[in-house]
């Protein structure tokens, strides 16, 4: 019996005669090459009914057009990777492979060249004594599997995983691959040299050596792919300690030999173009790269700081090729987002949002931006930086050693006719003043403000010497905000808290009484959110509607406490009421609410 023989029925009826039998027509017509899986697919969705027809028609359009029907299908929303994987599997009858959730077998991995792995798409995630166990995106691809079979010695058994998962675990195995080779190198090199007693500065000599570029890319490449907002070289007595922060949080990911500080420093500091031979003020600098095996366009932000051990450098990656956001993906309560987007629809006053540094604000901002964005008005924005590109919208860098400061560009602004006017933050009175004067006399202002609280914002306005009277008259809404961390889909485990527990999360007594028996979800840890519990985040809001009862308060200085007596009075709700309606629901836990929360 032969190899072709050996096969599951399916997969020889399908594999063979849509790969030997050429052009098949199929729905597609005109006799164009049909990738029989990504076919069978649409035949699936088409059969089940659960996608719309007008929504496969689509995927067949974009097909037309020489997309590949599989991505085609991804790319409309018509079903997910997991979704393929699993009709594939039973139509296959092929196991299926979550490769999040399976712990992979790092030898079984090496046991097939990385570039057959990235041709077929496929990734070994097991071995079973002379069986080695692969995971394939295209269990149709007969020539595939062969290759497969012929780059190693061992018996395949066969599973069907997303083509999304394959892909990024094989982007895994090429970056631990190069840094390997990266430091082996850098090792090799260092061993012959370490005899000669040389100055920190010779290590410039060495600023283009392969090895080093390697081990600094796979970083980089690493933390886009992982969609860390930060990255942080931190010297310590012993070594090199690299964090990421994702979802706002710093996680360690790898700890690099001492001895090979001074190069990697050097070599972040001449791709930010800074002086290198500076060790003893911070520089900041920045770095443009197409991270394109992450799918992200990265303009990187580097700060360097002396520090005892040495320098400290952090890298804030803002990802210029993503969209914004729209207010249905912030996480609004239905309630919060209608009276949001009716006070960005007015055409003067002034919507600021308000949190610490890092809580999304400039997000809010952008996502109000795209609500409201139409031919006929013309909106203007000074920001720094510039963190999303909106098409249709002038946007202003602000530049403080040209002299284009945010007051500056504002001043300038005013001048070009706008209608809606975004000032990245308010940082001073004069700037201040201006958008407040602004968003008097015929515009909408949109900006931001450190501040604990929503009614807060007021009160601070007056402390950088708004007058009282305007500060009521041209706010509109105030939006305060944190980012909590989502729980992890895939293994967040129900539990019912003990009215102790509830308490101890700084939850009231009469609110833990009533919780007393109720369901709530908290983290456990898998491989698909890297055993943190968590992935992606989510939006707390507190939303301050201006009143004439507020209006009047601001007017007579209020304290920050009459203020917010007086909007809850009114039906704002506390961040942390939004924050327990979002633990009720099963999307973020106490523990994390209690973490972001005042």
């Amino acid at each position: 019996m032969n190899e072709f023989e050996q096969q599951p029925p399916a997969l020889r009826t399908i594999g063979g005669e849509g790969l030997q039998s050429g052009t098949p027509a199929g729905p597609l017509g005109g006799g164009m090459p049909v990738n029989p899986v990504a076919e069978l697919v649409v035949d699936l969705l088409a059969a089940t009914g659960l996608i719309a027809p007008d929504k496969l028609a689509l995927v067949r359009g974009r097909a037309q057009q020489g997309v590949g029907l599989g991505q085609a299908i991804l790319e409309e929303g018509a079903a997910t990777s997991e979704g393929i994987a699993r009709a594939l599997a039973t139509k296959f009858q092929l196991p299926l492979v979550d490769l999040a959730a399976q712990e992979l077998d790092a030898e079984a991995a090496k046991l097939v060249p990385l570039h057959v792995l990235e041709r077929v798409i496929a990734i070994p995630y097991g071995l079973s004594g002379d069986t080695l166990r692969v995971a394939i995106a295209d269990p149709a691809n007969v020539h595939g599997i062969d290759e497969l079979r012929l780059a190693t010695r061992y018996a395949l058994e066969i599973g069907v995983a997303g083509r999304e998962d394959i892909e990024a675990e094989i982007r895994r195995l090429v970056r631990a691959s190069e840094a390997f080779g990266a430091r082996a190198a850098v090792d090799e090199e260092l061993t012959v040299e370490e005899e000669d007693e040389t100055d920190d500065l010779e290590v410039d000599d060495g600023i283009s050596d392969a090895p080093l570029v390697r081990l600094v890319n796979s970083v980089i490449f690493q933390a886009a792919e992982d969609g860390a907002s930060d990255i942080h070289f931190e010297p310590q007595e012993d070594s090199l300690v690299v964090r990421f922060r994702i979802d706002g949080v710093l996680q360690e990911v790898q700890r690099i030999p001492k001895r090979m500080m001074p190069g990697v420093t050097t070599r972040l500091k001449v791709l930010a173009k800074l002086d290198i031979a500076e060790r003893r003020k911070p520089q900041d600098g920045r770095i443009s790269l197409n991270a394109a095996a992450a799918g992200r366009m990265l303009d990187v932000r580097v700060a360097t700081l002396p520090t005892v051990e040495g320098e400290s450098i952090v890298m804030r990656l803002l990802d210029k090729s993503k969209k914004a956001p729209t207010l249905v993906e912030l996480g609004l309560s239905e309630e919060m987002q209608m009276k949001l987007s009716e006070m960005i629809r007015r055409p003067t006053g002034a919507l600021l949002v308000t949190g610490p540094t890092g809580s999304g604000k400039s997000t809010t901002l952008y996502a109000s931006l795209s609500e409201i964005n139409r031919p006929e008005i013309n909106i203007i924005t000074v920001e720094d930086p510039v963190e999303y590109r909106l098409p249709g919208v002038n946007q202003v860098q602000i530049n403080p050693r040209a002299g284009l400061t945010f007051a500056a560009a504002l001043r300038s602004i005013l001048r070009s006719d706008p209608d809606v006017v975004m000032v990245g933050e308010i940082r001073d009175g004069e700037t201040a003043k201006m958008a407040i004067e602004a968003a008097l006399t015929g515009h909408f202002v949109l900006s931001t403000l450190h501040t604990n609280d929503a009614p807060a914002a007021l009160t601070r306005l007056n402390e950088m010497g708004v007058e009282p009277f305007l500060t009521g008259a041209a706010v509109t809404g105030v939006l305060a905000q944190r980012l909590a961390r989502k729980l992890c889909s895939h293994c967040c485990e129900m539990y019912t808290p003990s009215v102790d527990e509830l308490l101890k999360a700084r939850v009231s007594p009469e609110v833990a009484a009533a919780s007393d028996g109720m369901g709530f979800y908290r983290k456990r840890g898998c491989p698909r959110c890297n055993q943190t519990g968590y992935k992606g985040r989510i939006g707390i809001y507190q939303l301050l509607s201006m009143s004439e009862q507020l209006e009047t308060l601001a007017v007579q200085k209020a304290s920050r406490e009459d203020l917010e007596r007086a909007a809850l009075g009114e039906g704002m709700r506390t961040l942390w009421d939004d924050g327990l309606s979002k633990v009720a629901a099963g999307l973020t836990s106490i523990e994390e609410l209690a973490r972001v929360s005042i």
